[in-house]
């Protein structure tokens, strides 16, 4: 019977990381006191050096980053909406029908 991997919490990685990020123990004493594999500490270390400039990023840059996301998601919203009228006008006229509202 195989033996379940062990899910850790962001608390816990963020703990592990610091202690190697603070460098007083080595990695292995660390692995050791935490009971996880050397690895593991090593690539927790790595991932929270990379992601702390985020963590001091200005929020307007994240409020610009995510208004640029909406923008660009309306600007695809208002392309479809375009060609679903272009399309339905097209068929009003082939059935007769009159089409008001917009410059035929």
């Amino acid at each position: 019977m195989k033996k379940q991997r062990r899910k850790h919490t962001a608390a816990f990685k963020a703990r592990v990381a610091l202690e190697a990020i603070k460098g007083l123990k080595t990695m292995s004493e660390i692995a050791a006191e935490f009971e996880i594999h050397p690895v593991m500490v090593s690539n927790w270390k790595k991932e929270m050096l990379e992601h702390l400039p985020e963590l001091f990023e200005s929020k307007n840059t994240k409020k610009e980053k995510d208004t640029e996301k909406n923008k660009e998601q309306l600007h695809s919203k208002v392309g479809q909406l375009t060609m679903e009228v272009d399309f339905l006008e097209k068929k009003c006229r082939q059935l007769g029908i009159p089409v008001k509202g917009r410059n035929s």
